[in-house]
């Protein structure tokens, strides 16, 4: 395996080995000793699955301390977009996104820490499978409006399919006027 390090601190896209011949193909997509190498985390203690039709947007969600998460999140088939925010108020990229495109056929995934909100939109039906480092909490469970103004987020796509619930959640300035005053 191999990472390559993004512009904020902490969420790096993963490759792994892929081994392909006439049957198929075969990687790993977790081994606790290279990770530990790669300075990625280990203690996952969750594992989630959706399958989402294309234009499907989820997202942007987080849970709040004790049960922040850590996310190991890749595609086993499809094409999603997949965005990381920064929400770590003391971060110097406090803020600030990145996106990766996970692919099914390319095998990649991306590691997003605790300290941000994610989401992703389907650009194909896909099948999203993402370990947790921290159980789901109800009471924990927070989100940013995925089409946000501030966060100026290109989804790629027009007329999305968005659950009732992630259309009215808050804007990231709402939730975070005053996070750079207490950090």
């Amino acid at each position: 395996m191999h990472i390559r390090e993004t512009s904020i601190s902490g969420l790096v896209e993963i490759f792994p080995r892929v081994f392909e011949d006439d049957r198929g193909v075969f990687f790993e997509s977790f081994n606790k000793q290279v990770f530990e190498s790669l300075g990625l985390p280990t203690n996952f203690v969750q594992d989630n699955q959706s399958f989402s039709k294309k234009g499907v947007v989820r997202g942007l969600h987080f849970q709040n301390a004790p049960f922040a998460q850590g996310k190991l999140v890749r595609v086993i088939s499809g094409v999603v977009m997949d965005v990381a925010v920064d929400i770590r108020p003391d971060s110097p990229t406090f803020g600030q996104h990145e996106i990766f495109e996970l692919r099914g056929d390319k095998n990649n995934f991306a590691y997003v820490p605790e300290g941000f909100a994610h989401g992703f939109v389907a650009l194909e039906d896909s099948i999203f499978s993402y370990k947790c480092t921290n159980v789901y909490s109800k009471e924990s469970e927070s989100g940013i409006l995925w089409n946000d103004p501030d966060l100026n987020i290109d989804w790629g796509i027009s007329n999305p399919l968005v659950s009732e619930k992630d259309l009215i959640l808050p804007t990231f300035k709402s939730l975070f006027a005053d996070a750079r005053i207490k950090a």
